[in-house]
């Protein structure tokens, strides 16, 4: 089993729902953030990758085929160097809505995450905290979160450097609301008997997170 889609769109550009519709394609099983905790040792995998140390990427991914979100997204020059068959998926959406929503979901549950895991001596949660932080908040946006100018620019930089770099053969820009026809049309499958997937929402996701803290 092999990496056959990945993943460079940023959280929050519905990456949940297309893990869900990738898995409904067949790409079984795709990677997301949500993964990570459910892995042993991945977290500390990752830790290594926002260090600049060597991984064995085949290992991390055994078992999966495809990658959606973060901390994968952030390493999707080094993934097509390891994959160079696979095909590329951009997920994109309107930059400030997309700042909002970060801000209203993964940033908030993320800022307040570490001293949360002190205080309950849950280390898991303290690697997982230190984990985003240095692949997500400082690797990519510096520690601005706040300055909504730069957060954006990271954003759409990153966003214009795949369509820069990536052949326009081997890639997908998708926006939520595209469907399964382009989806399944680049990935060259059928297109399913079912709704493409929508979920995640602002309140979907802080509900699915409110559980796992429980």
């Amino acid at each position: 089993m092999t990496i056959k889609v990945i993943g460079a769109g940023f959280g929050r550009t519905g990456t949940l729902s297309l893990k869900n519709a990738l898995e409904t394609l067949g790409f079984d099983r795709c990677y997301h953030m949500m993964e990570v905790g459910l892995n042993q040792g991945h977290t500390a995998q990752w830790r290594k990758v926002a260090a600049g140390e060597p991984i064995d990427w085949h290992k991390l991914y055994e078992g999966y085929q495809a990658t959606v979100d973060w901390p994968s997204a952030s390493s999707w020059r080094e993934l097509m160097s390891v994959y160079p068959q696979a095909k590329v998926i951009l997920t994109l959406r309107d930059s400030k809505q997309w700042y909002t929503s970060v801000m209203n979901t993964i940033w908030k549950l993320s800022a307040g995450a570490l001293a949360e895991g002190e205080r309950r001596q849950d280390e898991p949660m303290i690697e997982r905290a230190k984990m985003g932080s240095e692949v997500i908040w400082d690797g990519v946006f510096d520690g601005r979160m706040d300055d909504e100018a730069h957060v954006i620019d990271c954003f759409e930089r990153h966003n214009q450097e795949v369509i820069d770099t990536v052949p326009a053969e081997q890639l997908l820009v998708y926006r939520p609301g595209d469907g399964w026809e382009p989806l399944c049309s680049f990935l060259q499958v059928s297109v399913p008997d079912a709704d493409y997937p929508k979920v995640n929402s602002t309140e979907d996701f802080l509900g699915i997170w409110r559980k796992k803290a429980q």
